[in-house]
């Protein structure tokens, strides 16, 4: 395996310094690293933060059967342009993920891959039905070694299935992902609803829609003691609710999108379906108290919710359209520009809410998310936080192109991505003709 040195790059925000890798294991960090390493191939990191690798607890990569919207090679692909070393695969696939068979079939196809660690998310219920549970602990027990569970594109709303699903994975430390959607406020709903859609004429999907779930969820996590984990939160009425359950220690996280901390409902008026995903984009209010709680830590995760669609499913009508943005290349950009530029936060705090906590809440913290010292893995992305460049669907990585950020000027470009010590971007590409 190909030996590297990085000389001169800011580690998280540090003062430069030089960072040595080779068989997969960092080996030197500081003025001596040079030392650690025969022969390396050196990259100039003059300007360039080096983060550790991002882990994403919330990505559709579409396969078994969504191949034409994006499959576990072409999704991963887009990870590592992303700076991602480690996904987690939602379930609402084609077989869904509701047993052990699937889940190592997707374990094994992020394996032969090769572009970053993929962790499948097993299916709540069978079938995504909401009615019986799935196969939790043989998905547990499985090669794939399953946390992770969740009915995403679902909710799981049967009150006494939730209770059962969070009994049964508290045995094993395992945590229930929860997409909060009750489904009979939201039957039929097109966007948020507020101003907007009564100007547009669209069904509008309340926010209470999403709190009543979060609430309910709260309870039963502190009835039971158990982890439960808030996918793509997104009213201010979630984030007050997650505030207050997390100072009485309820075992809750809560994720917020890139999409949520940037966009709002008002890009509905361009109809451009793009646009439509769910979650809805909510309020101005709405954007900036997510903000808020990402900020002060209410909220633990950044989560893309990368919902890759063929063109035709979002080139269409708005009310005919398919809900989902893709988000694994964008998503830093959007945290500089969102965090990072308005001093909200610091590169730490980039690394804690896009690696570290996504790491520990998955279960991969032994793997993932570990800091960039001697003796730990050579999990890692360097960014240049100064070049700015217009997000162009066609130049992404992904096999769909629903970015809602088209035609928008973006901060920062990740140019090197290394997973367990092999490049998998090279110069902003990926190196896909054998990871180097």
């Amino acid at each position: 395996m190909t030996q590297y040195l990085i000389k001169n790059v800011s580690i998280e925000g540090a003062e430069p310094t030089d960072l040595a890798f080779k068989d997969g294991q960092i080996v030197g960090r500081g003025p001596q690293a040079a030392e650690t390493v025969e022969d390396p191939q050196v990259i100039d990191g003059t300007n360039l933060v080096a983060l550790r690798g991002l882990v994403d607890l919330h990505t559709h990569l579409r396969e078994p059967g969504g191949s034409a919207a994006e499959t576990v090679y072409t999704g991963t692909r887009s990870a590592a342009v992303g700076g991602y070393t480690c996904v987690h695969a939602m379930a609402n696939t084609s077989p869904v993920a509701d047993n052990a068979l699937v889940v190592e079939k997707v374990l094994e196809l992020g394996e032969r891959a090769g572009f970053v660690q993929v962790c499948p998310v097993g299916a709540v219920s069978k079938n995504l039905e909401g009615h019986a549970l799935a196969e939790l602990g043989a998905m547990n027990k499985s090669k794939a070694q399953v946390k992770v569970f969740s009915d995403d594109g679902k909710c799981v709303w049967d009150s006494a299935l939730m209770r059962r699903a969070l009994e049964y994975v508290s045995t094993f430390d395992g945590v229930i992902a929860q997409h909060a959607q009750e489904p009979t406020l939201t039957a039929g709903s097109q966007m948020n609803e507020g101003v907007v859609s009564g100007q547009l004429g669209l069904r509008g999907w309340p926010a209470a829609a999403e709190e009543i779930i979060v609430a309910r969820d709260i309870i039963l996590a502190e009835h039971l003691n158990a982890r439960v984990h808030v996918c793509h939160l997104s009213t201010a009425g979630s984030v007050r609710l997650v505030r207050d359950a997390k100072a009485r220690g309820v075992k809750i996280t809560a994720e917020a999108t890139p999409h949520h901390l940037y966009l709002t409902d008002e890009q509905a008026h361009t109809l451009d379906a793009r646009f439509k995903v769910n979650p809805p984009l909510r309020t101005e209010d709405d954007r900036l108290a997510v903000l808020e709680g990402l900020r002060d830590g209410t909220i633990d995760i950044v989560g893309t919710d990368h919902a890759p669609h063929p063109a035709q499913t979002k080139d269409c009508p708005w009310d005919e359209a398919a809900f989902g943005m893709t988000g694994l290349e964008t998503a830093l950009p959007i945290i500089i520009k969102t965090m990072v530029q308005p001093g909200h936060f610091t590169w730490e705090q980039v690394v804690q809410v896009l690696s570290v906590n996504p790491a520990r809440i998955g279960g991969v913290a032994d793997q993932q998310g570990r800091p960039l010292e001697v003796g730990e893995p050579a999990n890692l992305c360097l960014v240049d936080p100064q070049v700015t460049r217009v997000v162009d669907p066609d130049r992404q990585y992904s096999k769909s192109k629903n970015t809602p950020y088209a035609g928008m000027e973006l901060p920062g470009q990740v140019l090197y991505t290394f997973y367990q010590g092999k490049m998998t971007v090279k110069e902003g590409r990926p190196v896909e003709e054998g990871i180097q």
